[in-house]
């Protein structure tokens, strides 16, 4: 187990710098999940703290140890891709014993562990077989077993799941969080799957463009993002937006217009704001109340309803032509074409400044 501090971090391909400067303690033994959209250097960063990728500026330590010139073997990580990168020709137990074996360790030391993991990921049963006799799963099994048996310092994962279809993906997730639980390990994740983000880790670092736009837990990044960009990107379908101008600043709340461009008040830092500054207004689906007539915020016309069981997702056009998103129970029995009232709870509200800061973020 390890902790792991990123002090300043840059990396830069020629004249392009793709990774900004970014700061961040990892304690001994969190899960942290690195998120965000294609191209925003995750999996970048991740190669940098593997050793895969050299350090432009800054310093990488594990343990209290600078790390930036010590080789991958050296920094005591083990990483499973998201291509397996199994050796073809190799058995299963071959693919987990061989870094064992070039560590020297003895014959019964290499059996004993790669048994013991092998019987924890429950693949004892599939170990004389070779890649091609493997299911996807099996082979991220294997993948992950051959980290676990190096007993490493920190465990790097790369999109391991991306590869399997949408069952095994759940099995899978069950799988590495358990086994999280079972080693104490601290676990660096990579992931765009914001599912795989909220549901495993213990704290999420959002990444865009190269910066870190905000770390912490899955729920306060979800609740209280500090940004546009963070309340967008976490939560699907993902949070409605509009924009609106202030009408007044009273003690903690604002009025603001509603599509559709009735009144409505949102709880802001008031001393931020002045009527007539232009803001976004986001709140989540779940968020939106289906009202009654009388106290309606917007209406709408109902385009496109999606069925999905324990819930349905409304997407309903006003009369400005917005399309806002509504989760509604799964025995509703909204239609296509039906005219709907919306209400929005002041506490449900999220207000963004024209820069895309929140203003209701605490």
């Amino acid at each position: 187990m390890a902790v792991v501090d990123m002090k300043g971090i840059r990396k830069s391909f020629g004249d392009a710098e793709v990774i900004h400067g970014v700061d961040l303690h990892i304690p001994d033994g969190e899960f942290v999940v690195f998120v965000g959209p294609s191209g925003c250097g995750k999996s970048t960063l991740l190669r940098l703290v593997a050793g895969l990728e050299e350090i432009t500026d800054g310093e990488l330590l594990i343990d209290g140890v600078v790390m930036n010139d010590r080789t991958p073997k050296e920094r005591g990580i083990a990483m499973v891709f998201q291509s397996y990168a199994l050796y073809p020709h190799m058995s299963a137990y071959n693919n987990m014993a061989f870094g064992l074996e070039l560590s020297k360790l003895s014959r019964r030391e290499i059996d004993d562990r790669v048994r013991r993991v092998a019987g924890m990921l429950q693949i004892d049963a599939l170990l004389d077989r070779k890649p091609r006799d493997l299911s996807g799963g099996e082979r991220q099994r294997v993948a992950i077993g051959r980290a676990i048996v190096r007993d490493p310092k920190v465990f790097l994962l790369d999109e391991p799941l991306s590869n399997l279809d949408a069952t095994l993906r759940v099995q899978m997730r069950i799988e590495i969080a358990s086994l999280h639980r079972g080693t104490g390990a601290t676990m660096i994740y990579v992931t765009h799957d914001q599912v795989e983000a909220m549901t495993l880790a213990q704290t999420i670092v959002v990444l865009n463009a190269g910066r870190v736009e905000q770390v912490g837990a899955p729920l306060d990044l979800y609740h209280r993002p500090v940004n546009m960009f963070v309340a967008g990107f976490l939560g699907s379908p993902q949070m409605n937006f509009w924009s609106s101008e202030v009408q007044q600043v009273g003690p903690g709340v604002a009025t603001v217009k509603a599509p559709g461009r009735s009144d409505m008040q949102v709880r802001v830092a008031n001393e931020e704001l002045r009527p007539g500054d232009l803001v976004t207004v986001g709140i989540r689906p779940e968020h939106v109340v289906l009202g009654p007539g009388e106290r309606a915020m917007t209406r709408g016309c109902i385009e496109l309803v999606e069925q999905l069981g324990d819930s349905h997702f409304l997407y309903v056009r006003t009369a400005d032509r917005l399309i806002l998103t509504v989760r509604a129970a799964g025995d509703s029995r909204h239609r296509i074409g039906q005219e709907v009232t919306l209400v929005f709870p002041a506490d449900a509200c999220h207000v963004f400044d024209s820069s895309g800061r929140a203003l209701t973020f605490s």
